[in-house]
């Protein structure tokens, strides 16, 4: 059974317009012109046909892999509220992971909250490839924005402690 990694790459919203998704392994020249390229494979577990996260490997087009770096779906949260919903426990095979078979009509990845990861892969992503997050970055779903607190108010403008009517 497919992983259906383009849908899960997508859902992550990478920004790199030069992208291509073959196998279960995403393809990125993050910034055009140069021999660097990005690789996001799933990474597996000690478990046959089961996924713990992603590993993002710079690679340069003539002299291989320079660097890389593995992102457990744990560490990043993924799969915590589904985990917490499903009350599946810490130190079991399906905590904090997918497994390539899965329910019909549904991805193997379902209830992946990706924004943890998503962030991990922007940190990394910066520095082998800075500024390709600004310059490629697509606008992002309204649904997926983090809500802006508003700004505090000077100081004298507002209730407060010093404050009379």
């Amino acid at each position: 059974m497919s992983l259906q990694a383009a849908e899960f790459f997508a859902e992550m919203c990478l920004p790199f317009h030069d992208r291509t998704v073959v196998g279960d392994t995403y393809f990125a020249t993050p910034v055009p012109g140069t021999q660097l390229r990005l690789r996001i494979e799933f990474t597996g577990t000690i478990h046959a046909d089961t996924y713990g996260g992603i590993r993002l490997a710079v690679v340069h087009a003539d002299r291989g892999e320079l660097d890389a770096v593995a992102l457990s779906f744990v560490d990043h949260g993924t799969f915590h509220r589904r985990d917490e919903a499903h009350n599946t426990r810490p130190n079991t095979k399906q905590y904090g992971t997918f497994g390539k078979y899965h329910r019909p009509g549904r991805p193997p990845w379902e209830g992946a909250v990706t924004t943890g990861l998503r962030a991990a892969v922007e940190q990394y992503t910066a520095v082998w490839f800075p500024g390709a997050w600004t310059a490629s970055a697509p606008s992002r779903a309204a649904g997926r924005t983090a809500h802006q607190a508003p700004a505090p108010l000077p100081a004298g403008h507002g209730p407060g402690p010093g404050r009379t009517r």
